[in-house]
Protein backbone atom coordinates (compact mmCIF):
# COMPACT_ATOMS: atom_id res chain seq x y z
CA UNK A 1 0.00 0.00 0.00
CA UNK A 2 1.35 3.37 -0.72
CA UNK A 3 0.58 6.13 1.62
CA UNK A 4 -0.27 9.41 0.17
CA UNK A 5 2.41 12.10 1.65
CA UNK A 6 5.10 9.46 0.48
CA UNK A 7 3.30 9.49 -3.03
CA UNK A 8 3.30 13.71 -2.79
CA UNK A 9 6.52 13.79 -1.75
CA UNK A 10 7.96 11.31 -4.94
CA UNK A 11 5.88 13.34 -7.31
CA UNK A 12 7.35 16.91 -6.11
CA UNK A 13 10.69 15.44 -6.20
CA UNK A 14 10.26 14.28 -9.63
CA UNK A 15 9.21 17.20 -11.04
CA UNK A 16 11.50 19.55 -9.55
CA UNK A 17 14.56 17.14 -10.80
CA UNK A 18 12.65 17.60 -14.26
CA UNK A 19 12.68 21.41 -14.38
CA UNK A 20 16.25 21.29 -13.07
CA UNK A 21 16.96 19.50 -16.72
CA UNK A 22 15.00 22.12 -18.86
CA UNK A 23 16.61 24.01 -21.71
CA UNK A 24 17.79 27.59 -20.88
CA UNK A 25 15.44 29.79 -22.11
CA UNK A 26 15.24 31.18 -26.37
CA UNK A 27 16.16 34.12 -26.95
CA UNK A 28 14.09 34.47 -30.32
CA UNK A 29 15.13 37.85 -31.55
CA UNK A 30 19.01 36.71 -30.96
CA UNK A 31 18.31 33.57 -32.90
CA UNK A 32 16.43 35.47 -35.24
CA UNK A 33 18.93 38.10 -35.85
CA UNK A 34 21.24 35.28 -35.98
CA UNK A 35 19.53 33.76 -38.88
CA UNK A 36 19.05 36.90 -41.05
CA UNK A 37 22.74 37.38 -40.40
CA UNK A 38 23.29 33.91 -42.49
CA UNK A 39 20.86 33.98 -44.93
CA UNK A 40 18.98 31.23 -43.29
CA UNK A 41 15.82 33.09 -44.47
CA UNK A 42 16.36 32.26 -48.19
CA UNK A 43 15.74 28.82 -47.99
CA UNK A 44 13.70 28.47 -44.91
CA UNK A 45 10.49 30.47 -43.10
CA UNK A 46 9.23 29.41 -39.93
CA UNK A 47 5.71 28.19 -41.18
CA UNK A 48 5.91 27.18 -45.21
CA UNK A 49 8.51 25.47 -47.39
CA UNK A 50 10.39 27.20 -49.36
CA UNK A 51 13.30 25.61 -50.76
CA UNK A 52 14.37 24.02 -47.07
CA UNK A 53 11.84 22.58 -45.13
CA UNK A 54 9.74 24.93 -42.83
CA UNK A 55 11.31 25.52 -39.52
CA UNK A 56 8.02 24.07 -37.63
CA UNK A 57 8.71 21.25 -39.78
CA UNK A 58 11.88 20.42 -38.17
CA UNK A 59 10.81 21.35 -34.91
CA UNK A 60 8.14 18.01 -35.31
CA UNK A 61 10.49 15.94 -36.73
CA UNK A 62 12.96 16.02 -34.74
CA UNK A 63 10.83 16.72 -31.06
CA UNK A 64 11.63 14.40 -28.37
CA UNK A 65 14.84 13.17 -30.24
CA UNK A 66 17.39 12.71 -27.89
CA UNK A 67 20.61 14.34 -29.55
CA UNK A 68 18.27 16.56 -31.80
CA UNK A 69 20.22 19.67 -31.02
CA UNK A 70 23.69 18.32 -32.08
CA UNK A 71 22.56 16.56 -35.28
CA UNK A 72 21.27 19.94 -36.46
CA UNK A 73 24.05 21.92 -35.74
CA UNK A 74 26.14 19.88 -37.43
CA UNK A 75 23.61 20.06 -40.34
CA UNK A 76 23.95 23.50 -40.40
CA UNK A 77 27.29 24.00 -39.70
CA UNK A 78 28.73 20.80 -42.11
CA UNK A 79 25.26 20.74 -44.85
CA UNK A 80 23.47 18.09 -45.25
CA UNK A 81 21.60 15.96 -48.00
CA UNK A 82 18.44 13.77 -48.62
CA UNK A 83 16.87 14.57 -45.48
CA UNK A 84 14.03 16.82 -46.56
CA UNK A 85 14.33 15.36 -50.03
CA UNK A 86 16.55 16.25 -53.08
CA UNK A 87 18.10 19.52 -52.59
CA UNK A 88 20.81 19.56 -50.45
CA UNK A 89 21.94 22.60 -47.99
CA UNK A 90 25.01 23.81 -48.14
CA UNK A 91 27.73 24.06 -44.99
CA UNK A 92 27.12 27.45 -43.51
CA UNK A 93 30.17 29.63 -41.56
CA UNK A 94 28.88 30.16 -38.12
CA UNK A 95 29.79 29.18 -34.79
CA UNK A 96 28.98 26.88 -32.75
CA UNK A 97 27.14 28.94 -30.52
CA UNK A 98 25.25 30.73 -33.07
CA UNK A 99 24.21 27.70 -34.61
CA UNK A 100 23.46 26.76 -31.09
CA UNK A 101 21.58 29.54 -30.86
CA UNK A 102 19.32 28.98 -33.57
CA UNK A 103 18.97 25.13 -33.19
CA UNK A 104 17.10 25.63 -29.37
CA UNK A 105 14.79 28.18 -31.44
CA UNK A 106 13.58 26.09 -34.01
CA UNK A 107 13.21 23.46 -31.68
CA UNK A 108 11.58 25.71 -29.32
CA UNK A 109 8.97 25.94 -32.19
CA UNK A 110 10.40 29.39 -33.39
CA UNK A 111 8.16 31.40 -30.87
CA UNK A 112 8.74 34.91 -31.53
CA UNK A 113 8.55 36.34 -27.77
Amino acid sequence: MIRIPYLIISLASALLAASARAEPPVDAARARQIATQHACFGCHAVDKKLVGPAWRDVAARYAGQPGAAATLVAHIQNGSSGTWGAVPMPPNAISPGDAQAVVQWILAGTRTE
